[in-house]
């Protein structure tokens, strides 16, 4: 394979990743494009070299899926802690495969798994299957909340393991089968790949959003909750212009030391949070079954300790005077 080249007033161009690859460097870059050897990005991050003479991309994107991963384990234990709560079950299968994607991720971007490797397409094949699952678990957990299937039963969860990973198998299977051009697919030509990526993965995204919309409009008395899925939705699509169409202006104007991928991971964060804050505001825990940091007081309802507690707050008699 020839060395990657930087493709000048590229256009964007369906199917294609030649546009989106010149913006920003994502794993699938090196795999696919007009240029065997991959295409690489107008302007990128610094790399910072550490013992033994590694060097680490986006160090700063790095930071960022750090505090992602530990606030994804803080909601995690947050979400198992509402024992009772619709859907917990379902939706911490979403959290879980979030935090799977950002270890992916953080393995291809900070080169600790070199493109030149032969692990990289796998990886990175993975990473694509577990992009597109985890946001399938999400558009599942939207008709969740609608007890359409019992939440928490073995037919809930497992329809949402086996259906996840279905989508898995074919988002890694045409990933892969891209990256060894293998027919009828072709990584000078990604259609298929670049439908599986961008395309499900918005309309499963969507979707979401349409059914929670219909799902607050409908069956609750409160608004608020809209407040934090379209607060989450923002942060999205501010993620996604950050990173495919700001991320060279911004590569440039900090001299290099961050670029559109440090962005949209935090964003994406930001809207992560915001489903979990969603889901929390739209469910109800039963306090009688919820375990809290602070020793619940509870009131005796016993009858006969009742009338007991009466009886001893009643004078006692008195002994008559003799005269």
């Amino acid at each position: 394979m020839t060395s990657a080249v930087q493709p000048t007033n590229v256009a964007f161009s369906f199917g294609s990743f030649d546009y989106i690859c010149s913006q920003v460097a994502l794993p699938i870059c090196p795999l696919v494009g007009t240029t065997l050897g991959g295409i690489e990005p107008t302007c990128y991050s610094r790399n910072i070299q550490v013992a033994g003479g590694m060097l680490i991309f986006e160090p700063g994107t790095l930071a960022i899926h750090i505090v992602a991963l530990i606030m994804t384990a803080i909601m995690i234990y947050n979400i198992r802690s509402k024992y009772t709560a619709v859907g917990r079950k379902e939706i911490v299968m979403f959290f879980y495969m979030y935090a799977v994607t950002i270890i992916l991720e953080f393995l291809l971007v900070s080169n600790i798994v070199p493109s030149a490797s032969g692990a990289f397409q796998y990886i990175t094949a993975a990473y694509v299957g577990m992009v597109v699952a985890t946001l399938w678990c999400l558009f599942f957990n939207g008709f969740v909340v609608f007890q359409w299937i019992d939440d928490g039963t073995p037919k809930s969860l497992w329809t949402l393991r086996l259906s996840s990973l279905l989508v898995f198998a074919i988002s890694f299977a045409v990933s892969i089968l891209t990256f060894q051009n293998r027919s009828p697919f072709s990584s000078t030509a990604p259609t298929g790949l670049f439908i599986v990526y961008f395309i499900f993965s918005a309309a499963f995204i969507v979707l979401y959003v349409v059914l929670q919309v219909v799902l607050v409009v409908n069956k609750l008395d409160d608004r608020w909750p809209l407040g934090d899925l379209f607060a989450g939705l923002v942060f999205f699509a501010i993620g996604i212009v950050f990173e495919f169409v700001l991320s060279a202006r911004i590569c440039n104007l900090a001299n290099h030391y961050v670029d559109g991928i440090f962005f949209c991971a935090f964003c994406s964060l930001l809207a992560v949070m915001m489903v979990y804050k969603f889901w929390d505001s739209i469910t109800k825990d039963d306090l009688e079954f919820s375990v809290g940091g602070r020793a619940n007081v509870w009131e005796v309802k016993d009858p006969l300790l009742a009338e007991d507690d009466r009886l001893d707050d009643l004078p006692l008699p008195q002994e008559p005077r003799r005269m």
